[in-house]
């Protein structure tokens, strides 16, 4: 495994973090935010934990919605019998609706500090090492956001904070107003980043080298897309996934071209399809640690293996030249 600074910070992250709104519990019923019938209960999630710290990841990424808050539950109760508190990086996320009522979600100062401390209870730790805003709140001042997660960092119950999908004028309108007040600032970025969705590059990449931000790419395989051929493969997620095939269907035939040109990489290698897309991203400059997520072995196995993998120029403009521009999704 290989480490790497969380953006400006001299805290060392793996460069591989484990996503974990797979594990907690599965949806019935309802499908509520955050709450997913492909999700795994805690028994099926352990072997997952226990593979991530063996290959060396040390980077576990999570929020108070995942299952309902289960998710936070399973990971806590796994890394505190099974590590020591200050071997791991937890990170968790505050914005989502989490009860049906007026002030049941969102970014206001009486919510992040109630969702944090019931998130670390879930977590049964003191502290988070990264606490990030799971999206933009259009209701509430990002000041009044930006100082409540301010004093949470100076009371000792957060490391660092971070941001996620948003504008790239909103998260510099974030930094700035961090830095005129003298408050705790992002310093990472956790975005939509793959190889059949490469918007951030037209501005929130370029802004995060500028700023030394971390970038944590979320759904870095395009929820599978990127790992067998076009369509080959329908699985309980794929069926029931509403928000993850909305994202895609506006630029299918691009995406079966980028797609179909990953696959002639990974065979021309002998190397699986998920090596290549993850090879790909991870050497995009600024990309710090991609969040995946994992249901069989081989996931995290790809994964990791893909850290050695290093893709000549012509591999790489063979596998961008198809891209076209997508809708800009996932801020919502």
């Amino acid at each position: 495994m290989d480490y790497i600074n969380l953006g400006n910070t001299g805290l060392k992250v793996s460069r591989i973090c484990l996503g974990c709104m797979t594990y907690g519990s599965p949806a019935t019923g309802k499908l509520l935010p955050g709450r997913q019938p492909w999700a795994l209960n805690e028994a099926d999630s352990v072997p997952f934990f226990r593979q991530a710290l063996d290959l060396g990841i040390n980077f576990f990424d999570t929020a108070n919605v995942y299952s309902g808050g289960d998710s936070e539950i399973v990971v806590g109760r796994f890394l505190k019998a099974n590590t020591r508190r200050e071997s791991v990086v937890i990170a968790t996320k505050v914005c989502s609706p989490m009860r049906e009522e007026p002030n049941g979600g969102g970014l206001s100062r009486k919510e992040i500090v109630f969702e944090l401390e019931q998130s670390l209870k879930r977590l049964e730790t003191d502290y988070v090492d990264l606490y990030q805003i799971h999206r933009w709140d259009k209701e509430t001042p990002i000041e009044e956001t930006l100082e409540a997660l301010h004093d949470m960092v100076k009371a000792g119950k957060i490391r660092y904070i971070g941001g996620s999908s948003m504008y790239a004028w909103q998260f510099a309108k974030s930094l700035y107003a961090s830095q005129m007040r003298g408050w705790a600032r992002f310093v990472s970025m956790q975005n939509h980043y793959n190889l059949i969705y490469r918007e951030e590059e037209r501005e929130m990449m370029g802004l995060c080298r500028s700023e030394n931000i971390a970038v944590l790419p979320w759904s870095p395989l395009a929820r599978g897309r990127l790992t067998r051929p076009w369509k080959s493969e329908s699985t309980k997620r794929t069926e029931t996934d509403v928000f993850g095939n909305a994202m895609y269907k506006h630029t299918e035939k691009a995406d079966e071209e980028v797609v179909n040109a990953l696959g002639r990489v990974a065979e021309q290698r002998g190397i699986a399809r998920a090596q290549v897309a993850m090879a790909w991203l991870l050497s995009r400059p600024g990309v710090t640690s991609p969040i995946v997520g994992a249901t069989k072995p081989h996931h995290l196995e790809d994964a990791v293996a893909a850290l050695g993998v290093h893709l000549t120029k012509e591999e790489v403009d063979g596998l961008e030249a198809p891209y076209v521009p997508h809708p800009v999704l996932g801020f919502s």
